[in-house]
């Protein structure tokens, strides 16, 4: 009989942190290791809002790097959030990429739709064309766990637990939006979009795995991409059980502080008071990037990086 009040709970504590975002200690994280064979600039941090991070001031030949390096817009809800500093390191390390986030919390994707700002969290400013039109991408990396209890005023107030079917459509129909919206803010320079496919949700997981089919029917339809972001966070053997802790990886124990139980070979993902959010760091009302490093953020941001080196030219 405890469960629901655990589930409220939890709930309860994710809105009243505007979704849950890590705020303490320092503004900017410690910066991650390198992936391996990248250059050693440090990041810079990236504020909510369209904050684009400085080049990495790496000396090689500017007309040689510019050639690969390519532009990436990342936007999301509190995960992009607490992502977006070590997300943007990694990106400018490895690809010497221009990268611009503009995460807003307790979002879902109608936020980042043109003509909802009367009902949206996100200002039309950062608004998902907007930005394309004024940046021209060659990639926008799209992070949304999928909005279930009604947060943000444009999902009119449809949840999941009281309305499933008029949920995911509701969804489904703002992703088809989103994307023509894009893809006509960019014309001739259409970016591609990158679908971030979501880690275990421990209440209702069957709901994060049917955003993922949605996700994956999208991309195939525009010819888009995916990030199994949510891989990374999951057991090898289950990918849609939540797990609070999951073996050290090879990376993570080549790198001792990313591996947080090294002695039982296995590292933690979430704080004990947060199933959600990957930054081990307590939430805040205040949305800021996770202040610690955390490895399931590292992890996350590691497979994001990989599809884009996978897909520059």
């Amino acid at each position: 009989m405890r469960k629901p009040w655990i589930v409220g709970a939890l709930l309860a504590g994710l809105l009243l942190g505007a979704c849950g975002d890590p705020a303490s200690g320092p503004q900017a994280p410690p910066a991650p290791p390198a992936v391996p064979g990248a250059s050693q600039s440090p990041p810079a941090t990236t504020h909510q809002g369209a904050a684009v991070s400085p080049d990495s001031g790496d000396s090689r030949s500017a007309s040689a790097t510019a050639k690969a390096a390519p532009s990436v817009l990342y936007l999301g809800d509190s995960l992009a959030m607490e992502n977006q500093v070590v997300l943007g390191g990694l990106l400018r390390d490895r690809l010497h990429a221009r990268y611009t986030s503009a995460p807003y919390s307790g979002t879902t994707l109608c936020d980042y739709l043109e003509g909802t700002t009367d009902r949206s969290l996100v200002p039309a400013a950062d608004k998902a064309a907007a930005l394309v039109r004024s940046l021209r991408p060659d990639f926008v990396v799209l992070q949304f766990w999928g909005n279930s209890w009604g947060y943000t005023p444009c999902m009119d107030g449809i949840t999941y637990d009281k309305a499933r079917a008029t949920y995911f459509k509701h969804y489904e129909a703002d992703m088809d939006r989103l994307t023509d919206q894009i893809t006509r803010a960019g014309g001739a320079q259409r970016p591609r979009i990158i679908w971030l496919l979501q880690g275990p949700d421990p209440i209702t997981p069957a709901r994060v795995q049917t955003v993922n089919s949605l996700y994956e029917k999208r991309a195939r339809a525009s010819g888009d991409l995916l990030a199994d972001a949510g891989r990374t966070v999951s057991p090898a053997s289950a990918r849609y059980t939540w797990s609070q802790y999951l073996p050290c990886t090879a990376y993570e124990r080549d790198h001792p502080q990313y591996c947080t139980q090294p002695t039982r070979d296995r590292t933690a993902l979430h704080r004990d008071d947060d199933y959600l959010h990957f930054c081990l760091a307590p939430t805040t009302s205040t949305p800021k990037p996770c202040p610690v490093r955390s490895p399931g953020i590292l992890r996350i941001a590691r497979e994001i990086t990989r599809v884009i080196a996978d897909h520059v030219h």
